[in-house]
């Protein structure tokens, strides 16, 4: 009988201090969303006049050096644990369309580039030694929040995207396209008794 006794003061005694331990720090859940570059209609790649020439594309059609369509950069963001995807519009409910490529660039709040990757239908495209990371499939459109920047961008610390729409050769273009920061999709919890 001592024993169930001592048994039973140690597990009232761990559920007291379980209920002291504070909860974890809930993630944002309300979905925030910053326009990356805006809409920029259809030109000849000609007339573009800024050139990039600090990005090389493998190309066997057009120029190794693209041309700038537009350009952006977002005010310092914090991602707070939230999934970072890309769409047409504010509200999450469009897709994205990019004639040739986006170049996106993440730096620090002081404006150091700690990463940089490329969405878009390009080749393998380069910054001096660097080739840039490809995010997503090789397309010129993209369905609502098909490309997913989560991974590619800090997690807690604060940064900035800066984005460039590149072009190579016809006929440059992009559509609105926004990131926005929403909470992760809850994962199914498996039941690890189901058969027994």
């Amino acid at each position: 009988m001592h024993s169930r006794t001592l048994l039973l003061a140690a597990t009232l005694g761990w559920m007291a201090c379980a209920r002291n331990v504070p909860a974890p720090a809930a993630a944002p859940t309300t979905p925030r969303s910053v326009r990356l570059v805006v809409d920029t209609p259809p030109q000849e790649t000609e007339t573009l006049d800024k050139v990039r020439e600090d990005v090389e594309v493998d190309t066997d059609e057009g120029e190794r050096t693209p041309r700038v369509v537009t350009f952006g950069e977002t005010p310092v963001l914090q991602r707070d644990g939230m999934r970072a995807r890309l769409y047409g519009d504010a509200k999450g409910t469009l897709g994205i369309s990019v004639d040739n490529f986006l170049l996106f660039e993440v730096t620090d709040a002081k404006g150091q580039v700690k990463r940089r990757a490329v969405v878009g239908f390009t080749e393998s495209v380069h910054l001096g030694n660097e080739q840039v990371d490809n995010v997503g499939r090789r397309a010129f459109t993209f369905e609502p929040g098909e490309v997913d920047l989560t991974e590619f961008l800090p997690e807690s610390e604060p940064f900035k995207v800066r984005t460039t729409v590149l072009d190579t050769w016809g006929v440059g273009r992009v559509s609105d396209v926004y990131l926005v920061l929403s909470a992760p999709e809850p994962r199914a919890v498996e039941d690890d008794l189901r058969g027994e």
